[in-house]
C-alpha cells in the first residue's frame, strides 16, 4: 500500500514562501538597479563630447555594466546559498524535532569541520538525542559525548563547564571525528567505532586480525545518507 504523501506543516510552506518571494524580488531589484544606474549614466553623457563615434567611450560605459550585471549575479548567488541552508535548517529541525537554532548551530558546524551535516546530526541524535547536559556513566559530557581528557588533547584548558556550551562541545565533537577519518583512511565505519571505543583500542583490535564492530556505527549510519559533495562552510571560527 503506498503510503500517504506527508503535507509540509502550513506554516512551513508560508515560511518558505516568504523567503522565496524576498529572494525573487531581491534579485529583480539587483538587476534593475543595475541596468538603471547604466541608463543614468549613458544619458548624462549625451552631450558635444560623447557621440556614436567615440568608441572607446562606450566600450568603457558597456564594460561597467557588464561588471554591474556580474555583481547582482553574485548577490543573487549569495541569496540562493542562503536560502538552500535555511531550507537544510528547516528540514533538520523537522526531521530530528529539535529547535531550529540547535538545528542552525549542528549544520553550520558539522560544515565548519570539513563532516557532513547529516552525519552531524545522526551522531548527536546517538550520543545524547540532541541534550545539551547529557551525562554518561564514564563521564562523557554534552550533544557529542565528549570526556574531559579527550576534549583538552583540543584545549588543554578545558572545564567541565565550558564543554557542556554548545558551540565548543559540537565543535570539539566534530573535530575529533573528522581526525579519526583520516587516521582510519576515510573508513566511516572504523572512524565511527573510534569514537566511541577509543582510536587505540580500535586500532588494537585491528592490529590482532579482529573485528571492532560493536553496532554503534550502523546505529549511527542507519538512515544517513551520504551528499555528492560537502558544500563550503558559512560559518568558520575557531574554538573560544
Amino acid at each position: 500500500m503506498k503510503a500517504p504523501t506527508r503535507r509540509k506543516p502550513a506554516r512551513r510552506e508560508r515560511t518558505e514562501q516568504k523567503v522565496w518571494r524576498g529572494a525573487l524580488l531581491l534579485t529583480g531589484a539587483l538587476a534593475i538597479g543595475a541596468l538603471g544606474g547604466w541608463f543614468k549614466r549613458v544619458r548624462a553623457t549625451q552631450d558635444k563630447t560623447v557621440t556614436l563615434s567615440d568608441p572607446s567611450r562606450l566600450a568603457r560605459q558597456f564594460g561597467s555594466l557588464s561588471d554591474e550585471v556580474a555583481a547582482a549575479r553574485g548577490e543573487a548567488a549569495m541569496v540562493r546559498v542562503q536560502l538552500d541552508r535555511a531550507n537544510a535548517v528547516m528540514d533538520y529541525s523537522t526531521k530530528y524535532e529539535i529547535p531550529a537554532d540547535l538545528s542552525a548551530a549542528i549544520y553550520d558546524i558539522a560544515l565548519s569541520e570539513g563532516i557532513d551535516p547529516s552525519l552531524g546530526f545522526q551522531l548527536v541524535k546517538i550520543e545524547s538525542d540532541f541534550k545539551r547536559t547529557a551525562r554518561s556513566p564514564v563521564g562523557a559530557l554534552g550533544y557529542t559525548q565528549l570526556q574531559l581528557a579527550t576534549a583538552r588533547f583540543y584545549d588543554s584548558g578545558i572545564t567541565e563547564q565550558r564543554l557542556l556550551d554548545r558551540e565548543i562541545n559540537l565543535r570539539i565533537g566534530f573535530r575529533f571525528l573528522k581526525d579519526l577519518m583520516g587516521q582510519f583512511g576515510n573508513d566511516m565505519h572504523l572512524a565511527l567505532l573510534a569514537y566511541n571505543r577509543g582510536p587505540a583500542k580500535v586500532a588494537e583490535i585491528l592490529a590482532d586480525g579482529g573485528d571492532p564492530k560493536n553496532g554503534y556505527s550502523d546505529a549511527v549510519l542507519k538512515g544517513y545518507r551520504p551528499p555528492h559533495t560537502v558544500a563550503a562552510s558559512p560559518a568558520g571560527g575557531g574554538l573560544r
